[in-house]
């Protein structure tokens, strides 16, 4: 698989990595798919697929649990990123940067993890009630200490569903700006797909300028570019996509002209070609500092996923998907 960078560490990572998300956290049935989920990392290291991302409140914690299980057996293939800052209550989800709060959690990370170093340790969202350069100073600290690799943010601001926003990113920006002045930002992690390509539009360029390595989560719209997903089948209750406005039956449908022209380009490349691969050569195609992190807890997906590193969109094709419809349906 192709190598990008993340940093100006030159932290070398597959070009397609693997958001652990899904393994145990806002899909349905994903606590009953531990044995799968381990099969699915091991196809994606096997396959070149490095960085594997995911975060202490997937579970909350099972997720780091399980990668551990891997990671215990395969340390030297994996590029590990975690993520700190957001703490799962019994109704809601409250954030905390406080420092004492970010040296326990790395630590009790790094057990789950059954590692001594973190590759990237990203703040998932700020606290608004600490100054985030205190937060991230206490990051820098564990860099310092050697617990760490690098740092990295997690953007913030609402979602829409146009081909540009100006203003989307703002509050990141300024977060980064900040951070900046405290320690190197090596990473940024936000949404980035066909379908939410918001991030195009200052965030992205932010990252390239500075030499930031740039995460695009969500990079298959949470499974709808897949074109696997079936309007009006319904998702279980614990599964996010159930209450998610773009998920609806109504909006499925209005937005399945999206998923029919990635087809179409799919067929000019080979049977095998799906869409999925050609939503994500798209996202790697926004520049060399992009990395593709789709989630998935199947071996199967993971393969797919991890090919689309090899296919390369001509210029007809990237062409004909900015003039793809605008998807229908609020994001949040």
């Amino acid at each position: 698989m192709e190598r990008r960078t993340i940093g100006a560490g030159a932290l070398a990572v597959g070009a397609v990595g693997l958001g652990c998300m899904p393994m145990s956290w806002a899909y349905s049935a994903s606590r009953r798919r531990g044995e799968e989920s381990l099969r699915a990392v091991h196809r994606a290291l096997d396959l070149g697929t490095t960085l594997l991302d995911t975060a202490d409140m997937y579970g909350p914690f099972t997720n780091e649990l399980l990668l551990g299980r891997v990671l215990k057996e395969r340390r030297g293939d994996a590029f590990v990123s975690t993520k700190v800052g957001l703490l799962v209550g019994e109704q809601h989800i409250v954030a905390n940067g406080r420092p004492g709060y970010v040296k326990r959690a790395c630590d009790a990370s790094l057990r789950r993890l059954q590692t001594d170093v973190i590759d990237l340790y990203q703040l998932h969202r700020a606290d608004p009630e600490v100054p985030v350069e205190e937060t991230w100073g206490a990051m820098a600290e564990l860099v310092r200490a050697g617990k760490v690799r690098a740092l990295g943010l997690c953007a913030v601001g609402a979602r829409g569903g146009r081909r540009s926003d100006a203003g989307l990113h703002d509050g990141t920006l300024r977060q980064l700006r900040r951070v900046q002045q405290v320690f190197p930002v090596a990473a940024v992690q936000a949404e980035l797909s066909v379908w939410s390509p918001e991030a195009l539009d200052g965030l992205l360029p932010w990252c390239e300028a500075r030499g930031v390595g740039f995460l695009a989560a969500m990079p298959l719209g949470n499974g709808f570019l897949t074109g696997t997903l079936t309007p009006g089948e319904g998702f279980e209750p614990d599964d996010l996509r159930a209450r998610h406005p773009r998920f609806t039956a109504e909006m499925m449908a209005a937005n399945q002209p999206i998923v029919a022209g990635l087809r179409h380009i799919a067929r000019r490349h080979g049977e095998d070609v799906t869409p999925a691969q050609v939503a994500l050569a798209w996202v790697l195609a926004q520049g060399r500092h992009v990395i593709a992190v789709p989630g998935t807890k199947r071996d199967r997906w993971a393969a797919q996923n991890a090919s689309a590193s090899g296919l390369s969109l001509t210029p007809q094709d990237l062409t004909e998907i900015s003039h793809l419809p605008a998807a229908q349906g609020s994001w949040d």
